[in-house]
């Protein structure tokens, strides 16, 4: 019982340190659209999301080059070939995302996009229960429900009760990250820095060619580099975070904590454009906020079993679901092919990597 008590205290400290680090990916990446809006006025749409992954990939290339320099052991399991799939997945969709959302951000306010960004929850939820068979319980629903019409709240056009053409693009690049997330997510067990450097050039460079071909230039270098700046910590930063909550929370719930994003935005766009609050954007607030709250206060617990599993991830022995022994010992994380026998317990969980099963 002791030892039981022990492991649900240590598996809540860990959804609470991935928790913080959704968040913490939040907050990053809510700076990008309003200052994307800024910028937008020297770099071309498909431009700016090129630059924007470039920079992601470059600046995560070097911390990863600058902690592997001070690093004497593999900590991380590195990607193979089995995870090509996902990674092809991943990169096409981040091409198609950020050159969507741009556009979008081109035809509307930067505070309409910021909140429009949470439909993205609603993506990665429904592309996560019936593609990848993660759990969403009916109160995950109730909250999708919520963040749905908070969604469809804000891509009306008042004035003509019709759907904006800024806000259709926005509402595509949510469901293309959808996808992208999930397959992020089936590469969350490997090293999360060298995701995001694969990441960041492979969309980057896709969206440079698109840019290239659609003859969308630029040859401002201050706001080239600042562009980039901006793509390392609301992009490279935010990725690295964001991978690593969802080791622990799973594709659905990371993003629903990652609903923090747009709010931030919103606020940023308010002090920087004084964009005029209205009343279908404050009903479409309240209306998100709800939905965030039923997500985030959700308890999952039940009897469960786990099959027996082998596959490669950091991890630590002082865990219910990692009890192998080393000849010679290891203490602390690390990172090595191992076998989880079959095992059956009842205590809160999340759908990270060890709890995928199925639910009846």
């Amino acid at each position: 019982m002791n030892n039981m008590h022990t492991f649900h205290d240590m598996h809540g400290d860990k959804n609470q340190g991935a928790v913080l680090m959704a968040i913490l990916a939040a907050i990053l990446y809510g700076i990008s659209a309003p200052v994307s809006k800024l910028l937008l006025v020297e770099i071309p749409p498909t431009l700016m999301a090129a630059l924007l992954y470039l920079g992601a990939g470059f600046g995560m290339l070097s911390v990863n080059i600058i902690k592997r320099m001070g690093q004497k052991e593999q900590l991380e399991a590195r990607i193979t070939k089995k995870e090509l799939p996902y990674i092809l997945g991943m990169v096409v969709l981040d091409i198609g995302a950020p050159v969507f959302l741009m556009l979008g951000l081109a035809m509307t306010t930067s505070a309409n996009v910021s909140l429009l960004n949470n439909f993205e929850i609603v993506a990665t939820s429904m592309i996560a229960l019936f593609v990848f068979k993660e759990a969403v319980g009916k109160r995950m629903w109730l909250a999708i429900t919520f963040i749905t019409i908070s969604s469809f709240v804000l891509t009306l056009d008042t004035s003509s009760f019709s759907f904006s053409t800024g806000s259709i693009f926005v509402l595509m690049a949510c469901v293309c990250w959808g996808f992208e997330n999930n397959c992020t997510r089936m590469l969350s067990v490997k090293n999360p820095l060298q995701i995001v450097v694969i990441k960041g050039f492979g969309s980057g460079f896709g969206a440079l060619l698109l840019s290239f071909v659609n003859r969308q230039c630029s040859s401002n270098i201050k706001y080239i580099l600042f562009t980039m700046l901006l793509g390392f910590v609301a992009y490279g930063l935010s990725i690295y975070f964001y991978i690593k909550a969802q080791r622990d929370l799973g594709a659905a719930r990371t993003s629903v904590y990652y609903a923090a994003a747009p709010f931030i935005g919103v606020l940023i766009s308010w002090s920087i454009f004084h964009e005029g609050i209205t009343g279908k954007f404050l009903i479409a607030l309240v209306i998100m906020l709800i939905g965030t709250y039923l997500t985030v206060s959700e308890v999952h617990k039940h009897l469960h079993t786990h099959t027996p599993l082998t596959h490669e991830h950091k991890h630590n022995h002082e865990e219910e679901h990692h009890k192998h022994t080393h000849v010679p010992g290891v203490v602390g994380e690390h990172s090595h092919v191992h076998k989880h026998e079959g095992i059956i317990h009842n205590h809160v969980h999340t759908p990270d990597m060890h709890h995928n099963h199925n639910h009846q």
